[in-house]
């Protein structure tokens, strides 16, 4: 499929909020949707690169609408606190951020294995706790991104990476396997409720970003953090081109689908229907698993009767 972010539609009048917006994909997909009338939530970690990284996009965008509000997602206080203080309706999620394969195993604040609690326990709760606003949206849509990592994913995504052993790749696998499973189940509850919610789901293929050489995630070694930079660029597509998947799925693609890029194994070129794995086909492992996040976080989406 020939498309690029140019073919957004016009976006004027309607807010998204876009969670790890300061690098990478998701500021490529915050600045697009600016540039197309969006009104753009960033919500960061780290609130001075957010705002460093708003400036960046009102550089290019005169006319962008931005606020940058603190989000961690490894802290489900701070996620909760994100809901609470969010008013108004909201037309679009973007659950976008994310930690990738420390090479030791690291805790969140509270207690669950670093990538299973910022990748899929944070924006599981995030999404429930924006529920309410996103309902109140004429065409609401939540936007889960993904990875072609997931299909070293397996069945044992139900332990939230806390079984013995420590696999950094593996738990990253699990945890973007989490991410499907998460947004196929999303769609089939709001479905089930006959709900104007879509959930979609996109990966970027293999891009350059700042995920490699984050310092919560492989960047922890001071040799990945020195040699991924240069090995990202030569190898990898830009992360302009890895941001239109998730555009797309934000704006154009079919309730519960997946969107990715086409070649070389789904790392790079023009976007289309990215593949599954038999594990992120499993409706029944992602019920489980949408039962097991409640338990862990303590929280349950309030829907409406």
């Amino acid at each position: 499929m020939k498309w690029t972010e140019n073919q957004l539609a016009d976006l004027g009048g309607r807010t998204a909020v876009v969670t790890g917006a300061n690098s990478g994909i998701g500021w490529f997909t915050a600045r697009e949707l600016a540039r197309h009338g969006a009104r753009v939530v960033l919500a960061c970690r780290d609130v001075e690169r957010g705002r460093h990284a708003a400036d960046k996009i009102r550089g290019a965008v005169q006319t962008a609408d931005l606020e940058v509000v603190a989000l961690n997602l490894a802290s489900i206080a701070s996620v909760r606190n994100f809901g609470d203080c969010w008013t108004g309706p909201l037309d679009l999620l973007i659950n976008n951020a994310g930690v990738m394969a420390p090479r030791r195993p690291v805790v969140t604040e509270d207690g669950f294995e670093l990538q299973f609690g910022t990748n899929h326990l944070g924006h599981f709760v995030l999404t429930g706790m924006l529920l309410p606003a996103l309902l109140a949206a004429p065409s609401p849509r939540v936007v889960t991104v993904a990875s072609i990592a997931h299909h070293g994913g397996a069945a044992d995504v139900l332990e939230g990476n806390a079984g013995t052993g420590y696999h950094a790749q593996h738990t990253y696998s699990n945890s973007k396997l989490a991410n499907l499973l998460f947004a196929h189940e999303l769609q089939r509850q709001a479905s089930e409720r006959e709900l104007a919610l879509v959930s979609v789901a996109a990966h970027p293929g293999v891009s350059s970003t700042g995920l490699v050489a984050d310092p919560q995630g492989m960047g922890a070694s001071w040799v990945m953090r020195t040699v991924a930079p240069v090995f990202v660029k030569l190898f990898t597509q830009s992360a302009a081109a890895g941001a239109r998947p998730t555009l797309y799925a934000a704006t154009q693609a079919e309730p519960g689908s997946y969107t990715g890029p086409q070649r070389l194994g789904e790392t790079r070129g023009p976007i289309g229907p990215a593949r599954l794995s038999s594990f992120a086909r499993d409706e029944a492992l992602g019920r489980r698993l949408w039962q097991i996040s409640e338990e862990l976080t303590g929280f349950r989406y309030a829907w409406p009767s």
